[in-house]
């Protein structure tokens, strides 16, 4: 029942139906427990097609295919995305077609990046940037199972020099930094182009490289005595607040 090495873990309704719906010829392998029959059915169905093994299993067995005990009675295994490098000269649709794309600088933990892919495809984000950070957590089996489906919603690029691509993103893409003190609030930030909003690293904030490479600065006003928020709920904030 181990998994290959090379397959993704997809844990959950919400994570399995996106991946299905998304990337289907992708899933490789499906597993549930009884209390899932009903969810399972038409994935179990599309993996008949395709020839490609699924299976009931009891809870146990499936907390141990799924790495956790926070399976979600389903888990679906599949190929690894795709992930390309953002061209900072032609940036796609999914960047020029939205209000806000999250940029990623250094964000390590891939619960905090799971959770802004779910709130970034809440708010209708099309896309989401990741940095070349040696701390910056990439797609794995947390940030799948925490993002509920978001991160098969949002198209990922990586940008290895996340400071270059900034200063070198085409004109009419306004680069905005997320810092703790010292920017606009969410109201000032103009609304005439869409927004790369640059979210830092959970200890140390935004490089200064990066920092420096953004056109404006953000900061959310706090109304009461704790100084910051998770990275992951100030991500959601300010997506929805830019969004309007």
């Amino acid at each position: 029942m181990n998994r290959a090495p090379d397959l993704d873990r997809h844990c959950g309704p919400a994570a399995v139906a996106a991946v299905f719906a998304r990337r289907p010829r992708d899933v490789m392998r499906l597993f549930h427990t009884s209390e899932r029959r009903r969810e399972a059915g038409p994935h179990c169905a599309a993996l008949a097609r395709l020839r490609r093994p699924y299976r009931e299993v009891p809870s146990a067995d499936l907390a141990r295919i799924a790495g956790t005990q926070h399976h979600g009675g389903i888990v679906a295994l599949a190929l690894p995305r795709a992930v390309p490098a953002l061209d900072p000269r032609e940036p796609p649709s999914a960047l020029r077609g939205a209000r806000v794309t999250p940029v990623l600088d250094g964000i390590g933990n891939p619960h905090n990046l799971g959770a802004i892919a779910r709130s970034a495809a809440f708010f209708g984000c099309r896309a989401m940037v990741l940095s070349g950070d040696p701390r910056q957590a990439g797609l794995s089996d947390a940030a799948f199972r925490t993002s509920e489906g978001g991160l098969e919603a949002l198209e990922i690029f990586r940008a290895g020099d996340l400071a270059a691509t900034l200063r070198a993103l085409a004109p009419g893409i306004l680069t905005l930094a997320a810092v703790p003190r010292g920017g606009v609030p969410p109201g000032a930030v103009p609304r005439t182009s869409p927004l790369a909003l640059v979210l830092g690293n959970e200890e140390a904030g935004l490089t200064p490289a990066t920092e420096a490479a953004c056109a404006l600065r953000v900061t959310l006003p706090a109304a009461g005595p704790v100084e910051s928020l998770n990275v992951s709920v100030a991500a959601a904030v300010l997506i929805n607040a830019l969004s309007g």
